[in-house]
């Protein structure tokens, strides 16, 4: 509870004047049947009077509006008693009457005709709130308590403050006869709470009621004869006269003319116009207007006079007009100093009296013949100084008699809040009347305090509990706290919500807060201040700070850590993932990492798939094969392969394409009878350079040595020639000690005939021609590589034949040159010639203005 926090004093204090409240309070509504409790409501004005002094006596607000100081329970006080019933310091009140009555006994001492001493006996002075008038007799000279039965009360912690402890026994208002049951009370008493017989106010109904309240209305018509005499009161049971008869009619008027439709208050009425009835005399008619009765006897019968009336005149018929006599007016003028100087005249005076007087202004500084009627006037101002001592009269021709200062006194008031709006006037300003309320947040609490003390104060402490509900989880479990002004004090409560991961969190409660009254100001500023009228959202609980132990994201066992539960970051161990790849042939050599898992919904934000197997697959196919797979590592039987392999004839005359998968299903002897070409075996004899005339068949060609084929055979100059069958040819190599493999083809079968004589001959010319071609060849070579020359070489001769100036263009680039140069010659003499003329120049007209300062050195100065 935020009001809990005060000292121990200041609680203690509050009791004992609640506990005083009660026990005022007390006597007063057991006697009207009511308990003390119930004194907030339905309280007469009165109470709520008392009670708003009692609860600024209970803060320690009263102030004395004069001095604006603190009143203590010990200072001697006085109590206004007429309206206000306003505390005041008793030597405060005592100066200010004193100092207001010798201001008024000197005021009305200079503007009455009475003597210094009667003034000052007569002077009375006004209470400083409500204004009312006292007595100089009534200046009070001792401290009384506020039922003025005893002097000096003592200041008892356990008694009111200015208070003597007993009942009041004042005489209560209107003169009941009976008096105030309350304890001495500041205020006014309240109403009489005793039971009394009355009647409403038509006197229909008795009832017993409040002496205080006995005055009360039955609620029916009221009936009384209205003045009319004829009609009743239609109005319901009311207090003071009837009002005025509205039932309407046809009515006369006083003279009988006129007939109107009014209301029956307005019965008797004039229509307005002259009487004209006959007079008594019969020869004039009554010139008065519309009246009721007789019109009395002709004016013009009887004893008559002239206008003037000197000489009268007896028997004259009334339709006669009296002569005039001829004598002097001599009427009285209305100025009451002059006569009329005019003849006996029918008709009125003349108005203004025109007889030339000396007469004098009322200042007395200007004398002056004017006419009787004409008052006389001075521009001059009166220069006094008025009672307030501070403007001057500046009347125009002031009779001495200055009037009272009509400028606004507009001081600033001792409050410094407002500016005095009386008169100007001598001495102090009268305290500020403006009474603050200050009051609790819910208003239920107050109380007044003089205009300028209101920044010192502190809002009362309200028993009442504050209005405002809680918005937190823990609503239900809080004790209501005392009515207060800004926020309403924090939840102090374990916050105790569960987190998703099951733990609860441990803060103290932070949740919404509802919206703060307003904040205690007495001067707000003259922008509106905008309240807050929305709550305050309450913070969301803080992540989870429990810790717990934690895998890595690869799940291995035995690299667990601590961590916080609200952490969700994940670590990595220093293992290998080791997880099966999806090829299911190998496993996964990353470093731990998380694991990507398509069919969960909760995938991590750092999770990655296992690498992917780039390795070629290395499993046996079935059936065997040298091919590796096509594809890289994967799960399953590896496909059928389908590479096209190519596997030659036996005798190698033909290639055969076949799938792998094909051939490789193929027995031993069904692949010998796929590879066979069908046809001659066209290998080549081992021994001899015929080929095999089998069918292509597999390995060695059957019985070389028995070849059939027939050889040319010649002698060594191959001159000679003869057919041998083949194993012959073979049979005489083994006879002359060589190997028939040995032989080339070219060779084989040349050199087993002997040669004769004619072979010689022929072996010569072969020579010589041998010889003659050899030399024609070689000079044929060298032409060809004259010709084949690099074209580098021919290239870079080009270049430098292109690179090779002529003879015109080196004399266009001389004669260039030489203009450049005469170009710059040129330049830099006409440049030193005019420069040299420039300076000359600038010597001659340094030299006319020495010259020109000589001749005159005043004007240049």
């Amino acid at each position: 509870d935020s009001d809990g926090s005060g000292t121990h004093s200041s609680s203690s204090d509050l009791l004992r004047h609640s506990d005083l409240s009660a026990s005022i309070f007390k006597p007063y509504f057991e006697f009207t049947g009511r308990h003390s409790s119930s004194t907030t409501t339905a309280t007469p004005a009165e109470v709520s009077k008392i009670q708003s002094f009692l609860t600024s006596s209970s803060s320690g607000a009263l102030s004395c509006l004069i001095c604006l100081e603190r009143i203590k329970p010990s200072d001697p006080t006085w109590s206004c008693s007429s309206l206000c019933f306003a505390l005041f310091h008793l030597h405060c009140i005592q100066s200010w009457a004193r100092q207001a009555s010798h201001l008024a006994a000197a005021r009305a001492a200079t503007r009455l005709p009475i003597t210094q001493q009667r003034a000052s006996e007569t002077a009375l002075w006004n209470c400083p709130k409500c204004r009312v008038e006292y007595p100089i007799t009534h200046i009070p000279k001792t401290y009384f308590c506020f039922c003025g039965k005893l002097e000096n009360p003592p200041n008892d912690p356990w008694v009111l403050p200015h208070s003597c402890g007993e009942i009041c026994g004042r005489p209560l208002k209107h003169n009941c006869g009976h008096h105030c049951l309350l304890l001495c009370h500041p205020g006014p008493c309240p109403s009489c709470p005793k039971l009394v017989k009355v009647r409403c106010f038509c006197a229909k109904i008795e009832d017993v009621r409040r002496c205080g309240f006995k005055e009360f209305s039955c609620g029916k018509v009221c009936g009384k004869v209205l003045d009319c005499g004829v009609h009743g009161c239609a109005e319901t049971c009311h207090e003071g006269e009837c009002p005025p008869c509205r039932a309407r009619s046809v009515y006369q008027c006083r003279c009988g003319k006129k007939k109107e439709e009014r209301e029956c208050c307005d019965r008797d009425f004039g229509c307005g116009e002259p009487c004209e009835k006959r007079l008594g005399c019969g020869k004039h008619v009554c010139e008065r207007g519309c009246h009721v009765g007789e019109c009395g006897d002709c004016p013009m019968q009887g004893k008559r006079t002239c206008p003037c009336g000197k000489r009268v005149y007896e028997g004259m018929p009334c339709d006669v007009l009296v002569p005039l006599c001829g004598a002097t007016c001599d009427k009285m003028l209305s100025c009451g100093y002059h006569r009329c100087p005019e003849r006996c005249h029918r008709g009125a005076c003349v108005e203004t009296c025109r007889t030339v007087v000396k007469k004098s202004c009322r200042c007395g500084s200007l004398r002056k013949d004017v006419p009787c009627y004409q008052d006389l006037w001075c521009e001059r101002k009166c220069q006094r100084i008025r009672d307030c001592g501070r403007h001057a009269c500046k009347r125009k021709c002031c009779d001495g008699d200055c009037p009272p200062c009509s400028e606004v006194c507009d001081k600033r008031l001792r409050c410094k809040n407002h500016k005095c709006p009386s008169p100007c006037h001598r001495g102090a300003c009268a305290p500020c009347p403006i009474m603050v309320t200050i009051g609790c947040a819910c208003g239920e609490t107050h109380f007044e305090v003089p205009c300028g003390t209101e920044m010192e104060q502190k809002p009362p402490k309200c028993p009442k509990p504050c209005p405002i509900a809680p918005l937190c989880r823990h609503a239900p479990k809080l004790k209501p706290h005392k009515c207060h002004y800004g926020a309403c004090p924090p939840c102090r409560l374990p916050c105790a919500e569960e987190y998703s991961c099951g733990h609860a969190c441990k803060l103290r409660c932070h949740g919404a807060k509802p919206p703060p009254n307003r904040e205690f100001t007495l001067k707000p500023k003259k922008k509106k201040i905008i309240q807050q009228s929305e709550c305050t959202p309450g913070t969301p609980c803080p992540p989870c700070p429990e810790l717990v132990w934690r895998p890595c994201v690869g799940q291995h066992i035995g690299a667990e850590r601590m961590m916080v539960c609200s952490d969700k970051s994940q670590f990595a161990c220093d293992n290998l993932c080791g997880n099966p790849l999806p090829c299911g042939n190998h496993y996964c050599t990353k470093t731990c990492h998380a694991l990507l898992n398509p069919s969960s919904m909760n995938r991590l934000p750092q999770s990655e798939p296992c690498e992917d197997c780039s390795l070629p697959c290395d499993k046996e196919r079935e059936p065997k094969c040298q091919h590796r797979c096509p594809r890289q590592c994967h799960p399953g039987d590896c496909p059928p392969c389908k590479v096209l392999i190519k596997r030659s004839c036996h005798c190698g005359s033909m290639v055969h394409v076949f799938e792998c998968i094909y051939y490789n299903t193929l027995s031993a002897k069904d692949q010998e009878k796929v590879r066979s070409c069908g046809g001659l075996c066209h290998r080549k004899l081992p021994n001899c350079t015929h080929l095999c005339p089998e069918t292509c068949h597999p390995g060695e060609c059957p019985n070389p040595e028995k070849c059939s084929k027939k050889v040319t055979v010649r002698c060594k100059c191959q001159t000679l020639k003869k057919e041998w069958p083949c194993h012959d040819v073979q049979a005489a190599y083994h006879a002359a000690g060589s190997h028939p493999k040995d032989i080339t083809k070219n060779q084989f079968g040349i050199g087993l005939i002997p040669c004769n004589s004619d072979c010689k001959s022929k072996m010569q010319v072969v020579e010589t021609e041998l010889h003659l071609r050899k030399s024609q060849v070689t000079e044929v070579k060298e032409t060809d590589n004259e010709k084949s020359a690099p074209k580098r070489r021919k290239r870079q001769k080009r270049v430098q034949e292109s690179k090779e100036t002529t003879k015109l263009q080196k004399i266009i680039s001389s004669t260039k040159k030489l203009l450049l140069y005469l170009f710059i010659l040129i330049i830099l003499v006409a440049a030193t010639y005019y420069g040299y003329k420039g300076l000359l120049w600038l010597n001659d007209w340094m030299n006319k203005v020495d010259e020109q300062r000589q001749r005159h050195p005043r004007r240049i100065r």
